[in-house]
């Protein structure tokens, strides 16, 4: 087998959520830990921080191995979905996993992936796992890919665990309310181990205080403690600067991050109390953690969040994709000085369209568009349901079609938005360095 014909196994042969929904789901982690046991328990080799969440699991995990490896620790992270090659969610010091080896380890194992029907997301946490156990990292930060209770990565023992934000995604599967949902993320606190909060809800905060009671683990809600302000002070080209407080008291001043998106304010807490709460396993400095932010891009690969990919006209991809990763993305757009706004928009069939679109600015021109995946939703079912919401434009096959047909329109002062899904961005970013 060489590389592509492994990647044809990986998403071809067996489901793969990403592409084909619920079929993929499964109920439980028998095959997990099957595999887990095959290959003599890699994770078991180095340390761990798990992190789940419905917005912001991907920033605080890409900040928290960017601060790791600036101390000098040999970091592994694994994170979900990839936007041009499968390599993206498996990485070491920032690098991706070497093509030779992900032939090898399916050349290796495909009998026993056979045997046990191992799903795309079970083999890629079994590559991940064992990738970091035979290169000897020091620790590894590990995003859960859908829920967190069920999730394949539910096997690890971490140093902490992370929940971010808590929202409306993946409801067919994780629940219809946010309780049901918190329940399911909260699958991941471990017995004594403690557990960060990104965000407090009140109408989830009992749902982690009482499972963390029942595990006999410490519970931070950051937000309680730490405090991201933007800083008055201009950043510099891609930079954002934000104050950062203790108990109200200013602990850092002027930190810088390459990381845009006004969302990060929400996940800068959970980094600083997760890091605060391993402060004595961990040699972390200040002077540490502001170059580990400063560079979070740079150092870990970090791509499709709020990316600023031109200007003149401004040009942002976004790959938020529930109602409340929309809704934080349509606030900045509104709030940034331009003529026009230009929104290349597509959806996968199975979310919850209604809630996305009703967020969605009526003044912007939209252009229709799907992703190259099964799961996206029709460009033309989706312009007829936006006209239920007085959003109006015209449908194109392909997003870089789509975006063509918005770089056209515009004008140098006009923004386009490129967004809706993962998928959509994963699209515009593969074309785009082709145009």
């Amino acid at each position: 087998m060489n590389y592509s014909d492994t990647l044809d196994f990986l998403y071809s042969s067996l489901p793969m959520y990403q592409r084909i929904g619920k079929a993929a789901y499964k109920s439980d982690l028998d095959t997990t830990l099957s595999l887990d046991r095959h290959l003599g328990y890699p994770h078991r080799s180095f340390h761990t921080i798990h992190i789940a969440g419905t917005n912001g699991k991907g920033s605080v995990s890409h900040m928290l191995a960017a601060i790791l490896q600036t101390a000098g620790y040999r970091t592994g992270l694994c994170t979900s979905p990839h936007y041009i090659d499968f390599r993206e969610r498996i990485r070491i010091d920032g690098e991706m996993v070497d093509e030779h080896y992900v032939v090898d380890f399916i050349e290796d194992n495909k009998d026993i992936l056979l045997e046990l029907k191992a799903s795309f997301f079970e083999m890629t946490v079994a590559i991940a796992f064992s990738y970091f156990k035979d290169k000897g990292v020091d620790i590894a930060v590990i995003e859960t890919g859908m829920g967190g209770r069920l999730d394949s990565t539910n096997i690890i023992t971490p140093l902490t665990s992370v929940i971010t934000n808590i929202g409306y995604d993946h409801t067919q599967y994780l629940g219809d309310t946010l309780v049901k949902i918190a329940g399911e993320k909260a699958g991941i606190i471990k017995k004594g181990i403690p557990v960060v909060i990104s965000q407090t809800n009140p109408e989830v905060r009992e749902v982690f205080a009482g499972k963390a009671r029942e595990m006999n683990s410490d519970i931070y809600f950051a937000d309680d403690k730490f405090n991201a302000r933007h800083a008055v002070t201009a950043g510099e080209t891609g930079m954002q600067v934000y104050n950062l407080y203790r108990d109200g008291i200013l602990l850092m001043k002027e930190l810088f991050t390459d990381l845009a998106g006004d969302f990060q304010s929400l996940n800068i807490p959970a980094v600083f109390q997760t890091l605060e709460l391993l402060g004595e396993k961990l040699n972390v400095y200040p002077e540490v953690i502001r170059s580990g932010f400063r560079n979070v891009k740079g150092l870990t690969g970090f791509k499709g969040r709020w990316q600023v990919m031109r200007q003149s006209p401004l040009v942002i991809c976004d790959s938020g994709h529930n109602a409340d990763g929309i809704k934080m993305s349509v606030r900045q757009l509104l709030g940034i000085n331009k003529k026009r706004l230009h929104i290349v928009l597509g959806m996968v069939n199975d979310k919850d369209s209604d809630s996305i679109l009703s967020l969605l600015p009526h003044s912007a021109n939209y252009y229709f568009t799907r992703a190259d995946i099964p799961r996206a939703l029709d460009p033309d079912i989706l312009r007829k349901k936006a006209l239920g919401y007085s959003l109006e434009g015209d449908s194109y096959n392909s997003v870089i079609k789509a975006y063509n047909a918005a770089l056209g329109s515009a004008d140098r002062e006009d923004l386009i938005f490129v967004g809706g899904s993962s998928f959509v961005v994963a699209d515009f970013l593969r074309d785009y360095d082709n145009l």
